[in-house]
C-alpha cells in the first residue's frame, strides 16, 4: 500500500521536473516524518516497547555476557567444553530472541501502517486542496527550488491526530 503511494509521489515528481509549474503550486511532504509524528505513532511504539521490553532486556544481558565471554576466550586462551557450550547455548538464545523481537517489530509497523493509510491519505488530500497544490514531492527528491516550498507535513501531522 505505502509503496503504491510512494510509487505515487515518485511520478509526481517525475512530472515536476518535466512540466514548469509555478511556486506556489509546489509543496513539499515528508509523509513518513508526518506518520511517525503523530499521537498514534507515538503510542503504538510505546505498546511495541512495552509488550518487547522484557526481550530487549533478556537480549541486552545476553549480548554483554557473551562479549564478555568472547574477550575472556581471546585473553585467556582455549576454552572448556562447558564454556564452549554455554557460550553456544547463548548466542543461539540471543539470536532466536533478535529474530523474535525484529518479527514483532514488523508486524507492529504492517500493524500501524495498515490502520494509519487512511488517514494519511485523506489528510494529503485536504492540505492539497487546501493549498491548491498541483505537485506535492518528497524533500528527498527536491535537487532545487528558488525559494522555500510550502512545507506540509506537520499540517499532515495535525490532521492526522484530528482524525483519531
Amino acid at each position: 500500500m505505502m509503496r503504491k503511494w510512494t510509487f505515487a509521489v515518485m511520478v509526481g515528481m517525475l512530472g515536476a521536473l518535466s512540466v514548469p509549474a509555478q511556486a506556489a503550486d509546489v509543496a513539499v511532504l515528508d509523509w513518513q516524518k508526518a506518520l511517525l509524528d503523530t499521537q498514534v505513532a507515538q503510542r503504538s511504539m510505546n505498546q511495541f516497547r512495552n509488550s518487547t521490553h522484557g526481550k530487549q532486556q533478556e537480549a541486552e544481558s545476553l549480548g554483554q555476557s557473551l562479549q564478555s565471554m568472547q574477550e575472556r576466550f581471546q585473553d585467556g586462551g582455549q576454552p572448556t567444553q562447558a564454556e564452549q557450550q554455554e557460550f553456544q547455548t547463548k548466542r543461539q538464545r540471543f539470536e532466536r530472541l533478535r529474530r523474535e523481537i525484529l518479527e514483532a517489530r514488523q508486524q507492529a509497523e504492517q500493524k500501524f501502517l495498515e490502520g494509519a493509510k487512511p488517514k494519511l491519505d485523506q489528510a494529503v488530500e485536504q492540505v492539497i486542496q487546501r493549498h491548491d497544490v498541483q505537485v506535492l514531492v518528497a524533500p528527498q527528491g527536491v535537487v532545487h527550488a528558488e525559494g522555500d516550498l510550502p512545507n506540509l507535513t506537520g499540517e499532515v501531522t495535525e490532521i492526522i491526530n484530528s482524525l483519531n
